[in-house]
């Protein structure tokens, strides 16, 4: 990382995204809504900090995984958070979450989240955490989600069968 860059990067992941004041805070409720631990929804906050800051100092798109999308899609609802406190008063730019065009896209988002996980591992000098970084091809497969309400709806996994 550049000096500018280290600066920037410090200013991202000191940022907090949990109101201290709050009984149920930001990562609370991330925990929740994903059936996360505590400690696992930490991490993605962290995660999506870093992807954040890629997003900030990369000339070209990236992709995040599941996981740190769900975190930006829960951040964007805290548009104050969002909009002021990070985009305007953080970073000093807009960052603008587009939504997928459909299925003729599928490849575009792939290459774009091979690059992104090249580009997180040429600036971070690691590699990202493959629980919430997952692999391309998992990342793209698991993608038919549904809302449920846990309190009125069990949900029971579905057994893989070998064939």
């Amino acid at each position: 990382m550049t000096v500018a860059q280290t600066k920037l990067w410090n200013k991202i992941r000191n940022f907090e995204i949990d109101d201290i004041s709050s009984s149920f805070t930001f990562t609370d409720r991330i925990a929740r809504e994903n059936g996360w631990s505590l400690e696992y929804s930490l991490r993605a906050v962290l995660e999506y900090k870093k992807f954040l800051f890629l997003i900030v100092i990369s000339d070209f798109p990236q992709t995040p995984s599941d996981q740190i999308d769900q975190v930006w899609h829960l951040h964007l609802l805290y548009t104050k958070s969002y909009w002021i406190d990070f985009c305007q008063n953080t970073i000093q730019k807009s960052i603008h979450h587009g939504p997928t065009k459909g299925v003729e896209e599928k490849s575009l988002f792939k290459e774009q989240y091979l690059k992104t996980l090249e580009f997180y591992e040429s600036i971070f000098s690691k590699q990202p955490p493959k629980d919430i970084w997952v692999d391309v091809d998992t990342r793209f497969k698991e993608i038919h989600f549904t809302r449920v309400n846990r309190h009125k709806n069990w949900i029971i996994p579905k057994l893989l069968l070998k064939k």
